[in-house]
């Protein structure tokens, strides 16, 4: 059987051992005997597990003190509606870098004046905007910093006047950040923190309790913090992942050590992207993400993307095909894709071109 090399944009590959860790806790969590699908979220094993998960949250991006690590479910677009829920009462101002930016804004419109102060469509989200003009008067600025879709990232962490909100579902871990630049930090953990389920919210607690509307219990920041993220029974096995995944990343020198691979993994697969005769890409070069690698068939040769993607299929290739919104192709590279994965499919593209190039 041919090894599968998986790219797909979430959930994404885990690393091998996690799949082994998340495999024996469904039989043993432990050492209780009881499979992580029942074990009581009470327990003395749970909390000492949701304990440690946060800090290693805190330790792996060097959280200051006085920051809160919340986990919920519902993944990111939960966390749309929790952000304005919790924090819009006269103005906010979001940056619209592509899909999963504009529905973050539409979910706040619901809850008061949220406006578009800059947006990448004109060019098809292929680039990441700057430049802008913020407000002083905005109760937050919302940013997304990766963008799977159309494989734009923001890398640096902005300077901003206001309290800045950052949706780094697709790109957290992947590279230090300065936590302290930020207000309020949010993701869905399918990307490069575990498996799809849960949510994270890393959360500057001076922000909350100032708007007057009702927040529903399950969307409030407060609870959750108050609660321990157990307010109602948690997730309990996306948290496992997410806690497997956490510790891997840790024995693997941390995310300073992930960043150069992410990096090294990008430039080889970028490299064969721009001297492919049959591929181009479609982000701009200096807003390229280090995580999703958008690309598309070169000018004449649009009639062989389906051609390639059978072909990648059968070199093991799982996850190609671009987002149906985006068209094209997509190699999303997060933290547990290995060098080993990329140059499979470098390889399969390099071959791809010797059949059907024109020389």
């Amino acid at each position: 059987m041919i090894r599968k090399h998986i790219f797909t944009a979430g959930p994404c590959l885990l690393p091998q051992r996690v799949y082994d860790e998340a495999a024996a806790a469904l039989r043993d969590f432990a050492g209780t005997g009881v499979s992580v699908l029942s074990v009581s979220h009470r327990s003395g094993e749970w909390v000492a597990l949701m304990d440690d998960t946060r800090a290693l949250w805190r330790e792996l991006l060097a959280i200051p003190d006085g920051y809160e690590v919340v986990f919920m479910a519902g993944g990111a677009s939960m966390q749309f509606l929790c952000v304005a829920a919790n924090l819009l009462r006269r103005k906010a101002g979001y940056v619209n870098s592509g899909v999963w930016a504009a529905k973050a804004m539409k979910e706040a419109q619901g809850f008061g004046n949220a406006v578009e102060l800059a947006s990448s469509a004109d060019r098809n989200f292929s680039y990441v905007p700057r430049g802008y003009e913020i407000p002083e008067d905005l109760d937050y600025l919302h940013i997304t910093t990766n963008n799977t879709i159309y494989g734009t990232q923001l890398r640096e962490d902005p300077v901003c006047p206001v309290n800045l909100v950052a949706d780094m579902s697709s790109d957290i871990l992947s590279r230090p950040v300065d936590v302290s630049r930020y207000a309020l930090i949010y993701g869905g953990a399918q990307k490069n923190a575990g498996t799809a389920g849960v949510g994270f919210a890393i959360i500057r607690p001076d922000i909350l309790g100032k708007v007057e509307r009702h927040i529903p219990s399950m969307l409030d920041y407060r609870v959750q913090i108050n609660n321990g993220s157990m307010f109602n029974t948690p997730p309990v096995f996306p948290v496992f992942v997410m806690n497997r995944t956490l510790h891997w990343i840790k024995d693997s020198g941390g995310v300073e050590a992930l960043e150069k691979l992410n990096r090294a993994k990008a430039d080889v697969l970028y490299a064969e992207v721009d001297r492919n005769s049959l591929f181009r890409g479609t982000a701009a070069v200096e807003d390229r993400s280090l995580m999703n690698v958008t690309f598309d068939m070169a000018p004449g040769f649009e009639n062989l993307l389906d051609p390639f993607v059978d072909y990648a299929t059968r070199s093991g290739i799982v996850g190609i095909r671009g987002h149906r919104l985006a068209g094209g192709l997509r190699a999303s590279i997060y933290n547990a894709c290995t060098m080993e994965d990329v140059q499979a499919l470098v390889n399969c593209m390099k071959d791809f071109e010797k059949t059907y190039g024109r020389w």
